[in-house]
């Protein structure tokens, strides 16, 4: 009996902590599937290159923290918005009201250039990227044992949902981003400036994959299989929560990052295949995905 209690004990332990480490992932997978689901929501483009641009954060903060520190990696996102909205306005643009499939193949050569540069610039090898050194550590918490900078991951990305979620409710500026996504026309009635916003929509979609980058970066390898390892999960995770849906992105993000980080414990050889057959339960059942509604509708 007692080596009973013991083997419960550990099983519940492990399933705790592993419940906590599927969290910090599933927020990571929020932070890129929001971006997405941002640019598909307000300008109609499904942009197959969202995870070229986590990757492109994670190397441009590695590259701030080798030359300045780790004060310089705040940078990187603002850095990666800026390129994003000089593609959205030399290329993305012209994709606007085109057929669907077009986006597709126009923003996957885009992924492939991305990444080709990436590897002409830093080379293909994989770039060690370890936390600051104040976030070094475990914190115990009861039978919960987490790395403080997992713990630091949590706190950032939920500061910056709710940052992103006043911007898009409270400010005038999110409230000109949300019209323009239901009546693109009375936008310009009204005087405002409807390329800029896209533009800046498409920026903003951009930094927040860079955001993830950054902070996955000392979790992964720095290396240009990041873009793939973040582009897939990415739309699994707006498949579930439905297209344009941020609410949908935030739950089905924590849902996918939980499951597969207990797979990943249990059952390691299903752990690649666990987020689709999750994405395919739940589409069997919900085709639109969770909260498959118009992304302006989000409360």
């Amino acid at each position: 009996m007692p080596g009973r209690l013991r083997t419960d004990g550990n099983m519940l332990d492990a399933l705790v902590s592993q419940t906590a480490n599927g969290l910090v992932l599933g927020f990571v997978y929020v932070l890129i599937a929001v971006g997405l689901s941002i640019t598909f929501g307000l300008l109609g483009v499904i942009n197959f290159a969202h995870g070229a641009f986590f990757a492109l954060g994670a190397y441009v903060a590695w590259q701030l923290y080798q030359l300045f520190g780790w004060w310089a990696v705040i940078l990187a996102p603002p850095i990666v918005g800026v390129v994003g909205m000089l593609i959205e306005a030399t290329i993305i643009r012209r994709l606007y009201g085109k057929e669907p499939l077009l986006s597709l193949i126009v923003t996957f050569a885009l992924a492939l250039l991305i990444e080709a540069l990436i590897r002409y610039g830093w080379g293909a090898d994989g770039k060690p990227f370890n936390p600051p050194p104040f976030l070094s550590g475990i914190v115990e918490i009861g039978p919960l044992l987490i790395t403080k900078y997992r713990v630091a991951v949590l706190g950032i990305t939920i500061a910056t949902l709710l940052a992103l979620w006043a911007f898009l409710v409270w400010t005038p500026y999110g409230r000109v981003l949300r019209a323009g996504s239901r009546d693109p026309e009375m936008v310009e009635l009204l005087g405002i400036n409807l390329p800029r916003v896209l533009t800046a929509v498409f920026g903003l979609g951009c930094a927040l994959a860079a955001i993830a980058g950054v902070l996955a970066a000392p979790l992964w390898t720095v290396s240009p299989s990041m873009a793939a390892n973040a582009v897939m999960p990415a739309f699994v995770v707006v498949a579930i929560g439905g297209l344009g849906s941020l609410r949908g992105a935030v739950v089905a993000g924590l849902a996918v990052g939980v499951v597969t980080s207990l797979t990943i414990q249990f059952w390691p050889e299903a752990a690649a295949a666990s987020m689709y057959v999750l994405m395919f339960a739940i589409m069997l059942i919900r085709p639109r995905g969770l909260f498959g509604e118009r992304w302006e509708r989000f409360e």
